[in-house]
């Protein structure tokens, strides 16, 4: 599938109707999801036939996108049942078989195989340290890699953890980006704000000596 018709299909998708600002529920866009899952494949082969689990998936853009890229198997995770329930729903539309589980990330025992996540988590806005507390786990669910999106303004912090506290072999910004943030919530006083975030692939220290 090419990056335009990845986009597009993904760009077709319910998103959150009352999202849940505790939760940092901002849709990812299909800009940023085609991307982000389109690099990790053609750049990385980190995406078809593999399993990839989808950390915080919200409305499930993230696994569908692996889902069309030809993944062998996808695990969308989220806390929030309603978000769940809208990324089933959105996985039936296009007759992707995903594996849907609820679960606090922070709180995830994960036995199973997964070579790649790929997430979203929540900037730490609400909750401070939250997106470190996913790429913590991230870098101990994924034997092959993990694709990320920071915000551009905590880069050194985000690779100073991965290295040195998360049990990451490497830490590589692929490419800055605009996330557009709608005016989703009572406190938001434009209509749209444009946040620069970093798209980064993390590879565990396990791996190293591998080829990978």
């Amino acid at each position: 599938m090419k990056l335009k018709q990845l986009e597009s299909v993904l760009g077709d998708l319910e998103q959150f109707s009352n999202p849940k600002v505790e939760l940092e529920q901002y849709p990812t866009g299909p800009h940023i999801a085609s991307r982000m899952l389109y690099t990790a494949e053609n750049s990385f082969g980190d995406v078809s036939n593999k399993v990839v689990a989808d950390f915080g998936c919200g409305c499930g853009t993230l696994g569908a996108a692996a889902a069309l890229l030809g993944a062998d198997q996808v695990i969308a995770i989220d806390i929030d049942s309603d978000s769940l329930e809208l990324a089933s729903e959105n996985a039936v539309d296009l007759e992707l078989d995903i594996d849907f589980v609820q679960c606090d990330i922070r709180n995830l025992e994960w036995r199973g195989h997964v070579d790649t996540v790929v997430m979203n988590p929540p900037f730490g806005t609400r909750k401070k340290g939250v997106d470190m507390d996913f790429l913590s786990m991230a870098l101990k669910v994924a034997s092959q890699a993990v694709y990320s999106l920071h915000k551009t303004s905590t880069r050194e912090h985000v690779k100073k953890a991965a290295l040195r506290d998360f049990n990451a072999s490497s830490a590589e910004v692929l490419c800055e980006l605009r996330y557009d943030v709608p005016q989703l919530y009572k406190f938001h006083k434009k209509k749209e704000v444009d946040i620069a975030v970093d798209l980064w692939r993390f590879v565990p220290k396990r791996n190293q000596g591998r080829g990978i």
